[in-house]
């Protein structure tokens, strides 16, 4: 009879381990140097939220704000606003997208472009940042300017994201 008690212990301990490792996945937005597989920010995300990524045009010299979205285990390019156009940048409405004015002035390109992820290099003049929930973080302080960065929206366990300072 004494063994029963222990047993009923193991059994919660395996399943709250099983729930840790497994259960309980939540999506993040994780940011990866893809050469030494590091993490280089990990942030919990919600299905549907946005974060905006920004940069200085090369040609133009112009900001460029990208917002995407967290859909699944993908990212929805959702809109581009700039206030000039440069090189690569959408002078008109297309079969790809929408361009029009906003209240302000600049231009908006909507164009809800579903991607797998988003893999660039970090730019030593074009100042690259990623905006969540209103903090943004320059790239250029997480990696080498030169360097590469993936962009990806992935489920993790409790565990998992305690491991990779997640918990924001």
């Amino acid at each position: 009879m004494a063994a029963r008690p222990w047993l009923s212990v193991c059994a919660v301990l395996a399943f709250l381990a099983a729930w840790a490792f497994r259960g309980g996945q939540l999506r993040v937005l994780e940011v990866t140097h893809p050469g030494t597989g590091r993490i280089v920010l990990c942030s919990p995300m919600d299905e549907g939220e946005e974060f905006i990524l920004s940069f200085v045009h090369s040609v133009n010299r112009r900001p460029v704000y990208d917002t995407l979205r967290i859909v699944g285990d993908h990212l929805v390019v959702v809109q581009s606003r700039y206030d000039s156009f440069g090189a690569g940048m959408p002078e008109t409405s297309d079969g790809e997208g929408q361009l029009a004015w906003d209240a302000d002035g600049w231009l908006i390109w909507t164009v809800n472009r579903s991607i797998p992820g988003l893999d660039l290099f970090v730019g030593r003049n074009a100042r690259h940042s990623i905006t969540i929930r209103g903090v943004e973080r320059a790239l250029a302080d997480l990696v080498e300017p030169g360097s590469s960065v993936s962009i990806r929206s992935v489920t993790r366990s409790p565990v998992e994201r305690w491991m990779r300072n997640c918990l924001e």
